[in-house]
């Protein structure tokens, strides 16, 4: 091919570069025009775990949120919606009309470059265009006296000619083109000045104080989280395996009350004749049976519904309604009192039997006993006990029979009982010691080991800790809350 028809090559591989710039480029281009950027109205905030709470906002409502655990390190997560903030919206459009800046003067000077181009390639052409023009006229001189010049020279140009004349057409496009480039670029210099407009409208908003305001947002909202503490179970989802091990009746937990880093767990197998307590420095050493030191207590217990709550153990004395409380520290009885009128050793147990009359459990507000006495009919009584010296402070009478109940729980001062301890089983009542109000809820949950014989809530891990069976077990539970705002009257 000869050297006109290679850089007519040249020429084709560049239009086909710039039509395909161009459709790829082009669409985006014309949307910046219409791009919105969305005001958040959410702030996520994580502290562990993989539960979340979740905070609405309403202009009324204030604040609310979900929440729940599912962390074996004893660590949750916490979801909310806060209320409406323009804040962030401001920093993340100024950020985004810097960015689109930045690439239009890129692409502004690419279209630079590809016009000089273009205007060179341009001048190449038309001068080829006026060669060709003049090869045809030619080409028709000589078939006018082709009779006078030799065969081979005849052959030659015509040829050359059916080279040529497939890229007249292509001529015409390219001048097409060369004319949308022009427009392009003046389109280009158009959004340039539109998008720096927006940014001098904008600019009077400082980036720094944006992200401090923004700083200053999430702390107070994380001093919010600490403050949340109660709420009303909403589901209860799980479980999680922890460990399979000892009898099919027995209890594990750990203190809610202690600090992040203090994980001990402690084993209590079986519901009577028994005096020993394991103790692990972490779910991690319990599950490989890294024990860590064992206490003999003075009594052997009864049930299985005994509760570690700042550092000691509470627990029914067997064969009795005494309680106990036993430290770990100085590893001796501190208090220990008889629970009045209530029943034991079968007498009000929960369906499963194996002496649950009396079950000692903490939340939130402090420690609680449940049982039941034959003042109440066998029903359910709820009495508030006096860390230090297990003296009961406040009672409550509930309607509901001891005797009918899988197991029980508080959270937030809310008694929540289930309906079985078999499969089946939901939370099927709760009483409010707020409000001395009772309603009858169902929640389920996924008894995966058939036989549930201790059910308790862990405030500081917001999740209920079960022996299924003879396996160790964990449920999440999620919260939902209202927080009142400043805003709200």
């Amino acid at each position: 091919m000869s050297l006109p028809l290679l850089k007519l090559g040249a020429v084709l591989s560049t239009m086909a570069m710039i039509s395909n710039w161009m459709s790829q480029t082009l669409p985006s281009l014309v949307g910046l025009n219409t791009t919105r950027l969305s005001t958040p109205d959410t702030l996520v905030s994580h502290s562990g775990g993989s539960e979340n709470f979740t905070l609405f906002s309403s202009p009324k409502e204030g604040w609310q949120v979900y929440s729940s655990a599912q962390d074996p390190d004893g660590r949750c997560i916490c979801t909310v919606v806060a209320p409406e903030q323009n804040l962030c919206s401001r920093d993340a459009k100024s950020r985004q009309l810097r960015q689109l800046l930045e690439k239009v003067q890129n692409m502004s000077q690419s279209i630079e470059v590809l016009n000089l181009r273009t205007q060179r390639d341009f001048q190449y052409v038309l001068k080829m265009e006026t060669q060709m023009k003049g090869l045809k006229a030619k080409f028709r001189q000589i078939e006018d006296d082709r009779k006078t010049l030799m065969t081979k020279h005849f052959q030659e140009l015509k040829e050359k000619m059916d080279e040529l004349l497939p890229l007249i057409p292509v001529l015409e496009q390219y001048k097409t083109d060369a004319k949308l480039i022009t427009q392009f670029k003046e389109e280009i210099r158009n959004l340039s000045a539109v998008l720096t407009g927006i940014q001098e409208e904008i600019g009077a908003y400082d980036y720094e104080e944006l992200h401090q305001r923004v700083l200053s947002l999430e702390t107070r909202l994380r001093d919010c989280m600490k403050k949340l503490t109660c709420g009303k179970l909403m589901k209860i989802t799980g479980p999680v395996t922890v460990k399979t091990s000892g009898t099919r009746f027995g209890a594990w937990m750990t203190d809610p009350l202690a600090s992040e880093k203090n994980n001990r767990v402690w084993y209590m197998d079986s519901y009577t004749n028994n005096k020993i307590v394991r103790e692990y420095k972490s779910i991690a050493d319990f599950v490989s049976g890294a024990e860590s030191r064992t206490y003999n207590l003075p009594f052997k217990w009864a049930g299985t519904n005994h509760v570690v709550y700042n550092g000691s153990l509470y627990f029914n004395k067997y064969q009795s309604n005494i309680i106990i409380k036993y430290s770990f520290d100085m590893g001796r009885v501190l208090a220990q009192r008889s629970l009045e009128y209530a029943g034991f050793h079968n007498v009000y147990p929960y369906t499963w039997g194996g002496f649950s009359d009396i079950d000692l459990m903490a939340d939130e507000i402090g420690l609680w006993a449940v049982y039941a006495t034959n003042q109440n009919a066998g029903n359910i009584v709820i009495s508030q006990l006096n860390k230090d010296t297990l003296e009961v402070m406040k009672s409550w009478s509930t309607g509901y029979p001891k005797r009918s109940a899988g197991e029980s729980f508080m959270i937030c001062g809310t008694l929540y009982v289930t309906n079985s301890h078999l499969t089946g089983a939901k939370v099927y009542y709760s009483y409010s010691t707020k409000t001395s109000t009772y309603e009858y809820t169902d929640i389920p949950f996924h008894n995966q080991y058939f036989h549930i014989s201790m059910l308790d809530y862990n405030a500081r891990d917001r999740a209920l800790y079960a022996w299924n069976n003879g396996h160790q077990v964990l449920f999440n539970v999620t919260l939902f809350h209202i927080i009142k705002t400043e805003d709200d009257t």
